[in-house]
């Protein structure tokens, strides 16, 4: 359910598509990469290397956020995110957004001027502009992203270079979300920072880059868990991981959420999503970058397991299962 909107307030019917357009570009700073941003049919946007990353994502209201648990900035935030992640798992530096908003005609249009703020506030953190893009009518709240950057003459890395004898590193929060999640579907908002890291997920941009340049072999934004989306690391190299538990960091404040909610913090960081940390494969422990943590090895075989065996529940979020 969303939050009721202040009274006499306007919605994006009242103000109109080019008037909300004007109200959300008005005033923004591009970064140097943007030669051309929003205005015209189409935006410009350096590559310097010569090559283009995208990536593209959607988010949809009821199944992607709510606006009862988040704010229009925290869900404008996590939509840019989600996607900025993917471009630094290709081990690219994000350069720029186009988004599509869809909406209900009575949507207040102060909740598109939050969102596209949130949009705004994370590209900067990461380095990129929001270009243009386009808004049209809708039975529901949709947003789409596609978020672009550029190699900088690092070769791009992929889901399928992980080779046997490698070890398994990752970096970013792991369980947060999970919390998160798990506090908010029981009614409450607290602790801040648990609950924060689903709001507004923080993926480390600049590792991507660093681990193309420490010569990463495959990786991987950790969007739907942590073995699920190793799996497809697996799947596509053709070989087997093996994640030790004894390597895994869990915070302690995860530890005492769990116990509160009766739940499992291991399992969380094993399977939660969201939190879009970066997990990648390197040759030897000596290639792992600092703020990189080594968590396990690949093997011959297929598929993840945790301590030599089969983990025993589902590995990580799937649409329509």
């Amino acid at each position: 359910m969303r939050p009721e909107p202040p009274q006499n307030a306007d919605t994006v019917a009242e103000v109109g598509e080019f008037g909300l357009i004007r109200r959300v570009t008005a005033g923004r700073t591009q970064p140097p990469t943007t030669l051309l941003g929003p205005g015209d049919d189409a935006a410009v946007v350096a590559a310097p290397d010569g090559r283009v990353v995208v990536s593209t994502d959607v988010l949809v209201e009821g199944v992607h956020f709510r606006l009862d648990w988040s704010s229009p900035e925290q869900v404008g935030r996590k939509a840019a995110a989600v996607n900025l992640a993917d471009v630094a798992a290709m081990g690219a530096m994000p350069t720029a957004l186009t988004i599509g908003l869809a909406c209900p005609a009575d949507t207040p249009s102060a909740v598109v001027e939050g969102i596209t703020a949130g949009l705004w506030q994370e590209a900067v953190i990461a380095g990129a502009g929001v270009v243009g893009g386009d808004m049209v009518s809708s039975a529901t709240l949709v947003i789409s992203v596609t978020a672009m950057g550029d190699m900088n003459g690092l070769e791009p890395v992929t889901r399928s270079g992980a080779q046997v004898g490698d070890v398994v590193a990752v970096c970013g929060r792991l369980g947060w979300a999970a919390g998160g999640l798990a506090v908010l579907q029981r009614g409450f908002r607290s602790p801040v920072a648990v609950v924060g890291a689903q709001r507004n997920p923080e993926p480390p941009y600049a590792a991507g880059p660093q681990a193309a340049a420490a010569g990463a072999t495959a990786m991987i934004d950790v969007s739907d868990g942590l073995l699920a989306d190793l799996g497809h690391i697996a799947d596509e190299s053709g070989i087997g991981i093996d994640i030790r538990t004894e390597l895994l960091e869990v915070h302690p404040r995860l530890i005492d959420v769990a116990a509160a909610l009766g739940a499992d913090a291991r399992h969380w960081v094993l399977t939660g999503g969201e939190d879009h940390a970066l997990a990648a494969t390197f040759p030897e422990p000596a290639a792992v970058p600092d703020g990189w943590t080594t968590i396990g090895t690949v093997r011959h075989g297929s598929g993840v397991t945790v301590d030599g065996r089969a983990y025993e529940k589902p590995p990580g979020w799937e649409h329509w299962r």
